[in-house]
């Protein structure tokens, strides 16, 4: 890795840390931090009865952060003021870990990111990939660092991606089951990453996605007023703007999170039959007399609020004619409910606990709650412990 990337990626996490800390200032305004700590919540775990219980690994969203990152033990990304939610799962007998992905990087980088840090290798990005986005090939290097000791066909992993975490780890599996034929016709047999070969979807249990964008945000087409925004909005802005390092200007999350790019992006993605998937939409939104949808401020973070509520009337059509219609209106401050249900033209079904299928996502009940609540909010604390304790009981319980 280059000095100058160093550099980007030493600055975005600075301005990470401004932001949780203008964040950290409005809890305690908010009087987040006189809040009693959540009890410990009664859940419905048997470990006695499970038929698993395979490795879950946890992948961040956008300008988010795990346990490689520093501000991981300041504040954990899941959990939140909560506590760790990591340290709670595996207190109820699951063995969860936190990945830490490039916070603005696009699915490939991010989903090859995970690979080395499943393995405990050197990043490698692709030679076909990184010459084509104009940077370097390898990234950082995770060997003697593992997040898992043991992945294999007999040892799986199960798969959490909030928000942008979603796609990566669709990426991840498509590229696991799949490979990339353009990674195969330019490297050399002994310096391919098995990555890139494919074959391995056996490797992966099941999938669960997080207030995703699937099909993208309608955040990113409706108009900003600038003048108007809040010094938190204008410091995430900041965050997640694309690394200015001489790379392609399509190899970032923010170009995935147009609709067009998603969609098409959906198009190149496998979806492996012998994995099971799981999908968790949210909204922190109300529908009003004229159609239209507004936030609700009990529940929507401030950084989200605006957004959310521009999301709430925007209609119109996308470069590529996609019509963006008034089902795409309800939302979670950031990303649009439908778009979070599953990825359009892929199998779906509604969750059913009894007839759990692979091969299909099982599209669970809409969170009540804005695009941070299943991370465990920040101003709006939420207990999630409950949530993600049964949801994992019932992927082990799986027959």
């Amino acid at each position: 890795m280059t000095q100058t990337v160093k550099k980007k990626n030493r600055i975005v996490k600075r301005i990470l840390m401004v932001i949780l800390a203008v964040i950290l200032i409005a809890a305690i305004a908010a009087g987040a931090f006189f809040t009693p700590n959540f009890r410990k919540p009664k859940v419905d775990v048997q470990p006695d009865k499970w038929n698993t219980n395979y490795s879950y690994i946890f992948v961040h969203g956008l300008s988010g952060w795990g346990s490689y990152d520093t501000l991981n033990r300041i504040m954990p990304y899941w959990g939140m003021f909560g506590g760790s939610l990591m340290n709670y799962l595996n207190g109820e007998g699951y063995n969860c870990y936190a990945a830490s992905v490039a916070p603005t990087g696009s699915a490939w980088d991010r989903a090859c990111e995970l690979y080395a840090q499943l393995t405990g290798t050197v990043v490698d990005y692709g030679k076909a990939h990184s010459e084509q986005m104009n940077h370097e090939r390898f990234g950082t290097d995770y060997r003697g660092k593992a997040l898992i000791d043991n992945w294999s066909e007999t040892d799986k992993i199960n798969l959490l991606g909030h928000s942008f975490g979603g796609a990566t780890v669709r990426m991840f599996v498509s590229l696991m089951a799949q490979g990339s034929e353009d990674e195969i016709s330019v490297t050399d047999t002994d310096d391919i990453s098995p990555f890139f070969t494919g074959g391995k979807a056996d490797w992966i249990y099941s999938v669960i996605t997080l207030a995703a964008p699937h099909n993208g945000t309608s955040a990113y087409s409706v108009p900003k007023d600038e003048t108007q925004q809040s010094t938190a909005n204008k410091l995430i802005s900041l965050a997640t703007k694309e690394k200015d390092d001489g790379r392609n200007k399509n190899d970032n999350a923010n170009y995935d999170m147009f609709i067009n790019n998603a969609l098409a992006l959906n198009d190149t993605l496998a979806l492996p039959d012998n994995v099971y998937y799981f999908s968790i939409p949210c909204s922190a939104s109300v529908r009003n007399e004229d159609g239209t949808y507004s936030m609700l401020k009990d529940k929507t973070e401030s950084v989200y609020f605006d957004s959310g509520n521009r999301m709430g009337c925007f209609m119109g059509i996308t470069p590529n004619g996609f019509s963006i219609d008034e089902t795409w209106l309800e939302n979670d401050g950031l990303v649009n409910t439908i778009s979070a249900t599953y990825p359009f033209g892929q199998p779906h079904t509604d969750f059913d606990e009894c007839s759990i299928c692979a091969g299909i996502w099982n599209v669970m009940p809409v969170y009540d709650g804005d695009h941070m609540s299943l991370q465990g909010g920040m101003t709006k604390r939420n207990d999630v412990r409950k949530l993600y304790a049964e949801l994992l009981n019932t992927i082990n319980n799986i027959a």
